[in-house]
């Protein structure tokens, strides 16, 4: 029996993009202190303009939710289209545009999967039959292997210009 209280998933607004971004600063100070720098680099993402206009038009989108315990904000996802740097798909797709669990809460065990599981929910309730993501293939690929043990198979690979360097890139696919 777990001593977790129950997850809870909600839509979020234009009102949740502070919070969404804290999440991914927690995320990316935790990524940068186990030598992961190379991921998302190691600057906070809340300061970023461009990020900050990313997660508002997440949330316009109708796509962004947020993973609560007890009122506190453990996780975020958001689904839409596909991100500008990934090759369109030829088929109808909800595509997972971010995922992030706070690893250094506790009560955050397990989101991750939730998440991935709220987003397999939504596609299904569209009638899409292809959930698709892409995430960081470097790290001895331990992100695709995570999303591998999730269900999702490996597809094509690509590379991004970050201000931090070449971020290589993974498509993973699940079928509906």
């Amino acid at each position: 029996m777990s001593d977790l209280t129950p997850l809870v998933i909600r839509p979020g607004g234009l009102d949740d993009v502070a919070t969404a971004l804290a999440l991914m600063d927690r995320a990316t100070a935790w990524l940068v202190s186990i030598g992961r720098a190379d991921q998302w680099g190691s600057d906070p993402h809340s300061t970023n303009p461009r990020r900050v206009a990313q997660f508002e038009e997440f949330a316009r989108g109708g796509g962004l939710w947020i993973a609560e315990r007890d009122g506190v904000a453990v996780g975020v996802l958001s689904v839409g289209d596909a991100l500008p740097y990934v090759a369109p798909c030829d088929e109808p797709e909800l595509y997972v545009q971010l995922v992030i669990s706070d690893q250094s809460n506790p009560q955050a065990r397990g989101v991750g999967a939730d998440l991935l599981a709220h987003a397999r929910e939504l596609a299904q309730r569209q009638g899409v039959g292809l959930l698709r993501l892409d995430c960081f293939a470097r790290g001895e690929a331990a992100l695709v292997r995570y999303y591998e043990r999730q269900g999702f198979t490996r597809g094509e690979t690509f590379t991004v210009a970050q201000p931090f360097g070449q971020w290589p890139g993974q498509i993973l696919t699940r079928r509906l």
